[in-house]
């Protein structure tokens, strides 16, 4: 697979527009934990090679330990996650396939458990956020660096 084009050198100023959305979201008082859940489990369902790369990284450089990362995509089946969490991700996955879903009222209801009008709010820019760079780096077709070949042991 080949990239199509780079999107900053294409259009720098709607590159910089998403940018300071994310900008946004990383100062908006979300904890980090939070938002690394809703990126990595957005760019998974997405499909999205780039983001997924560059979030477990940031993840892992943020302290979360690989066995958290690594079951992010399958949270239903492991005790790895409290509830806040699952209705983070709950709603990430309910919003990312929005289509599909329609957001139901138990996804809401889960994360109105857990989180203010304001927080939940600010969680739900977090993933449309996500969900805007999932969408340019998979249609662009973004590639993540190959920072070594893997290796069987």
């Amino acid at each position: 697979m080949q990239p199509r084009f780079k999107l900053a050198k294409a259009a720098p100023d709607a590159y910089k527009a998403v940018a300071a959305l994310d900008s946004y979201v990383k100062g908006s008082g979300i904890e980090l934990r939070l938002i690394h859940l809703i990126k990595l489990r957005a760019s998974q369902i997405n499909g999205c090679a780039f983001c997924v790369d560059m979030h477990t990284k940031e993840a892992r450089h943020s302290g979360l330990g690989e066995q958290w990362i690594n079951l992010i995509c399958v949270w239903r089946e492991s005790p790895h996650f409290d509830e806040r969490e699952r209705a983070v991700l709950g709603w990430t996955e309910a919003l990312t396939n929005v289509a599909a879903t329609r957001v139901p009222d138990d996804a809401y209801e889960a994360l109105k458990a857990h989180f203010t009008e304001e927080e939940m709010t600010k969680i739900t820019v977090a993933i449309g956020t996500i969900n805007v760079w999932n969408r340019l780096c998979v249609g662009f077709r973004a590639l993540p660096p190959v920072d070594a070949p893997a290796e069987a042991a």
